[in-house]
């Protein structure tokens, strides 16, 4: 994942960010690698999944950020992992509160079930009322037709499925459906 960052990484024009799928602390190292200013990933939690379980460690991974000098990395806080079930049985707005209180996150981010699945709208709202003070982001799921009811209640998402050829996760990324999400995210913010 470096190697290809690497590649292309004089070509990126705007702030980028990474993230290895269940793996917090290569997210981090990949982030400080490639001078990425974003990690997104579980960092806290424990999970059963379809890859086996899951418990990341927040504090090992901010230690290792600060300890690579890397204290700006902001840390983008994924607390319903896709793929994967909670073992946790608080509410998501409870375990957001926790992760907010001891993991100190960037952001919070709120998933559906899987890939290119939304999360449901009560969902960000009950996440987004317990952490006020701290930005809350759709992380899955979000459409052309859904990004302005999103944004009423998040501070942002996170898009892949969406601007891809036909809305398949698998294909490349349509440049209009690309061109047009973001008009629809920019009328939504009243840019």
């Amino acid at each position: 994942m470096a190697y290809v960052i690497g590649q292309v990484r004089d070509e990126i024009m705007v702030p980028f960010g990474v993230n290895v799928l269940w793996d917090a602390m290569a997210s981090v190292a990949l982030a400080v690698a490639t001078g990425a200013r974003f990690a997104r990933e579980i960092f806290t939690g424990s999970y059963a999944s379809d890859m086996g379980m899951w418990n990341p460690d927040a504090g090992a991974a901010m230690r290792y950020r600060d300890r690579l000098g890397r204290k700006d990395l902001a840390l983008l806080c994924n607390i319903s992992a896709e793929f994967a079930w909670s073992l946790d049985q608080r509410s998501l707005a409870d375990r957001a509160r926790s992760a907010v209180f001891s993991s100190i996150p960037d952001a919070i981010l709120v998933s559906g079930v899987i890939t290119g699945e939304a999360a449901a709208l009560s969902d960000l709202e009950a996440v987004k009322k317990a952490t006020a003070s701290t930005p809350v982001l759709a992380n899955t799921g979000v459409r052309h037709a859904t990004v302005g009811d999103v944004l009423k209640i998040a501070d942002g998402c996170i898009v892949g499925t969406s601007l891809k050829y036909d809305g398949n996760t698998w294909n490349a990324v349509d440049p209009e459906r690309a061109r047009e999400f973001m008009r629809l995210a920019r009328r939504a913010r009243g840019d």
